[in-house]
């Protein structure tokens, strides 16, 4: 377990602004209470609290990966109206304690979903 620092950045903040999401034309995630995750020179992240995701249209694989910071990420593909979104989605369910804020929130691929807006 690493810790974040001046080598590795990563900042967790309240995103104030309206983020929803969007798969085979309907909304996935609908939410004024997504944060929005920095890490060292990475684009920015949106982490959705799950209470406001579709859950129904989600479905848990096995792919999993390590983020030496964060923890182990689950991941869930994307089933809605014939379309699939293989692993398009993450979710750290037992974060490293440093990033404990992003249990429970759920990040969407920018490029495996129809649209992530923001405002």
């Amino acid at each position: 377990m690493k810790r974040p620092g001046p080598d590795h950045p990563i900042t967790i903040t309240q995103n104030g602004k309206r983020v929803r999401v969007t798969f085979a034309g309907r909304v996935i995630a609908d939410t004024a209470h997504a944060l929005t995750l920095a890490e060292a020179s990475y684009k920015p992240v949106f982490y959705i609290p799950r209470n406001d995701a579709d859950m129904s249209v989600l479905r848990a694989t096995e792919h999993h990966t390590h983020c030496p910071y964060k923890g182990d990420a689950s991941y869930f593909s994307i089933v809605a109206d014939g379309r699939t979104a293989e692993n398009a989605v993450w979710s750290y369910e037992q974060p490293f304690p440093a990033m404990a804020q992003i249990k429970d929130y759920l990040a969407f691929y920018p490029d495996r979903v129809d649209k992530i807006g923001e405002g």
